[in-house]
Protein backbone atom coordinates (compact mmCIF):
# COMPACT_ATOMS: atom_id res chain seq x y z
CA UNK A 1 0.00 0.00 0.00
CA UNK A 2 1.65 3.18 -0.69
CA UNK A 3 1.40 6.46 0.99
CA UNK A 4 -0.89 8.75 -0.06
CA UNK A 5 0.74 12.72 -0.89
CA UNK A 6 -0.87 14.32 1.90
CA UNK A 7 0.81 12.22 4.09
CA UNK A 8 3.94 12.22 2.51
CA UNK A 9 3.42 16.29 2.75
CA UNK A 10 2.27 15.92 6.17
CA UNK A 11 5.61 13.37 7.14
CA UNK A 12 8.16 15.83 5.47
CA UNK A 13 6.82 19.18 6.95
CA UNK A 14 6.69 17.18 10.57
CA UNK A 15 10.63 16.39 9.72
CA UNK A 16 11.77 18.96 9.19
CA UNK A 17 10.18 20.63 12.28
CA UNK A 18 11.78 18.20 14.92
CA UNK A 19 14.64 18.97 12.99
CA UNK A 20 15.30 14.93 12.18
CA UNK A 21 18.60 13.67 11.12
CA UNK A 22 18.02 10.52 11.32
CA UNK A 23 15.29 8.37 10.33
CA UNK A 24 13.57 4.51 10.35
CA UNK A 25 11.46 2.70 7.58
CA UNK A 26 9.74 -0.11 8.40
CA UNK A 27 7.68 -0.94 5.58
CA UNK A 28 9.22 0.55 2.65
CA UNK A 29 6.95 -1.02 -0.15
CA UNK A 30 7.92 1.46 -3.49
CA UNK A 31 9.85 3.85 -1.35
CA UNK A 32 7.56 7.20 -1.23
CA UNK A 33 7.07 8.02 1.95
CA UNK A 34 11.06 7.45 2.34
CA UNK A 35 11.61 9.82 -0.76
CA UNK A 36 9.45 12.10 1.68
CA UNK A 37 11.80 11.59 4.14
CA UNK A 38 15.06 11.84 2.66
CA UNK A 39 14.35 14.57 1.37
CA UNK A 40 13.15 16.22 4.00
CA UNK A 41 16.25 15.47 5.94
CA UNK A 42 19.69 17.05 5.96
CA UNK A 43 22.07 16.67 3.42
CA UNK A 44 23.52 14.43 5.52
CA UNK A 45 20.73 12.18 7.47
CA UNK A 46 20.62 9.11 7.24
CA UNK A 47 17.87 6.34 7.17
CA UNK A 48 17.50 2.75 8.18
CA UNK A 49 15.20 1.33 5.70
CA UNK A 50 13.46 -2.26 6.00
CA UNK A 51 11.41 -4.06 3.69
CA UNK A 52 10.97 -7.92 3.14
CA UNK A 53 10.69 -7.53 -0.34
CA UNK A 54 13.67 -5.36 -2.57
CA UNK A 55 12.15 -5.75 -6.05
CA UNK A 56 9.54 -3.60 -4.37
CA UNK A 57 12.09 -0.74 -3.20
CA UNK A 58 13.83 -0.74 -5.78
CA UNK A 59 10.25 -0.13 -8.50
CA UNK A 60 11.00 3.41 -6.81
CA UNK A 61 14.33 3.30 -6.49
CA UNK A 62 15.72 4.99 -9.97
CA UNK A 63 13.53 8.18 -8.64
CA UNK A 64 15.43 8.04 -5.31
CA UNK A 65 18.31 8.25 -7.37
CA UNK A 66 17.57 10.78 -10.11
CA UNK A 67 16.30 13.52 -7.27
CA UNK A 68 20.04 12.75 -5.67
CA UNK A 69 19.23 11.07 -1.93
CA UNK A 70 20.25 7.68 -2.53
CA UNK A 71 22.96 8.39 -0.02
CA UNK A 72 20.84 8.75 2.92
CA UNK A 73 19.23 5.44 2.59
CA UNK A 74 20.58 2.27 4.28
CA UNK A 75 18.19 -0.16 2.65
CA UNK A 76 18.11 -3.60 4.56
CA UNK A 77 16.28 -6.61 3.07
CA UNK A 78 14.44 -9.42 5.70
CA UNK A 79 12.34 -8.78 8.81
CA UNK A 80 12.94 -5.70 10.52
CA UNK A 81 13.21 -7.40 14.14
CA UNK A 82 16.39 -9.26 13.71
CA UNK A 83 17.64 -5.80 12.19
CA UNK A 84 16.06 -4.01 15.53
CA UNK A 85 17.85 -6.55 17.82
CA UNK A 86 20.97 -6.34 16.49
CA UNK A 87 21.01 -2.59 16.55
CA UNK A 88 19.90 -2.90 20.26
CA UNK A 89 23.00 -5.27 21.01
CA UNK A 90 25.24 -3.14 19.35
CA UNK A 91 24.33 -0.73 21.42
CA UNK A 92 23.34 1.55 18.37
CA UNK A 93 19.94 2.32 19.17
CA UNK A 94 18.43 2.92 23.45
CA UNK A 95 14.98 4.10 23.29
CA UNK A 96 15.70 7.82 23.15
CA UNK A 97 12.93 10.06 24.73
CA UNK A 98 12.16 12.41 22.79
CA UNK A 99 11.77 11.01 19.63
CA UNK A 100 8.50 10.54 17.48
CA UNK A 101 7.32 7.24 15.64
CA UNK A 102 5.00 7.03 13.39
CA UNK A 103 2.53 4.43 12.38
CA UNK A 104 0.93 4.20 8.84
CA UNK A 105 -2.16 2.99 7.84
CA UNK A 106 -4.08 3.43 11.85
CA UNK A 107 -7.57 3.86 10.44
CA UNK A 108 -7.10 1.26 7.88
CA UNK A 109 -9.97 2.02 5.47
CA UNK A 110 -12.32 3.76 8.13
CA UNK A 111 -13.07 0.43 9.03
CA UNK A 112 -12.02 0.45 12.78
CA UNK A 113 -14.72 3.01 13.05
CA UNK A 114 -16.75 0.55 11.84
CA UNK A 115 -19.51 -1.65 14.01
CA UNK A 116 -17.88 -5.33 14.36
CA UNK A 117 -21.08 -7.00 12.32
CA UNK A 118 -20.53 -4.08 9.64
CA UNK A 119 -20.28 -5.56 6.31
CA UNK A 120 -16.58 -5.75 5.25
CA UNK A 121 -14.42 -7.04 2.63
CA UNK A 122 -12.53 -10.26 4.57
CA UNK A 123 -9.06 -8.99 3.84
CA UNK A 124 -10.15 -5.12 5.45
CA UNK A 125 -11.83 -7.01 8.24
CA UNK A 126 -9.25 -9.34 8.71
CA UNK A 127 -6.34 -6.72 8.85
CA UNK A 128 -8.69 -4.26 10.74
CA UNK A 129 -8.65 -6.55 13.68
CA UNK A 130 -4.69 -6.26 13.92
CA UNK A 131 -5.27 -2.50 13.00
CA UNK A 132 -7.61 -2.27 16.55
CA UNK A 133 -5.21 -4.40 18.92
CA UNK A 134 -2.38 -2.00 17.99
CA UNK A 135 -4.27 1.27 18.32
CA UNK A 136 -5.27 -0.02 21.42
CA UNK A 137 -2.19 -0.92 22.62
CA UNK A 138 -0.72 2.52 22.03
CA UNK A 139 -4.02 4.04 23.76
CA UNK A 140 -3.09 2.48 26.78
CA UNK A 141 0.92 2.58 26.98
CA UNK A 142 1.65 5.06 29.99
CA UNK A 143 5.18 5.33 28.47
CA UNK A 144 4.06 7.47 25.51
CA UNK A 145 2.01 10.43 24.42
CA UNK A 146 0.25 9.66 20.81
CA UNK A 147 -1.58 11.68 18.41
CA UNK A 148 -4.02 10.16 15.76
CA UNK A 149 -4.89 11.94 12.48
CA UNK A 150 -7.17 11.28 10.04
CA UNK A 151 -4.02 11.40 6.81
CA UNK A 152 -3.95 9.32 3.88
CA UNK A 153 -5.01 6.14 5.77
CA UNK A 154 -4.51 7.16 9.22
CA UNK A 155 -0.71 7.69 11.16
CA UNK A 156 -0.78 8.18 14.89
CA UNK A 157 2.28 9.72 15.89
CA UNK A 158 4.12 8.45 19.32
CA UNK A 159 6.22 10.75 21.92
CA UNK A 160 7.97 8.56 24.56
CA UNK A 161 7.80 10.12 27.47
CA UNK A 162 8.05 7.59 30.54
Amino acid sequence: MATSTDEGQFLSMLLKLIKAKNAMEIGVYTGYSLLATALALPQDGKILAMDINRENYEQGLPIIQNVGVSHKIDFREGPALPVLDQMIEDGKYHGTFGGVIGYDNTLWNGSVAAPPDAPLRKYVRFYRDFVLELNWDLAVDPRIEICQLPVGDGITLCRRIS
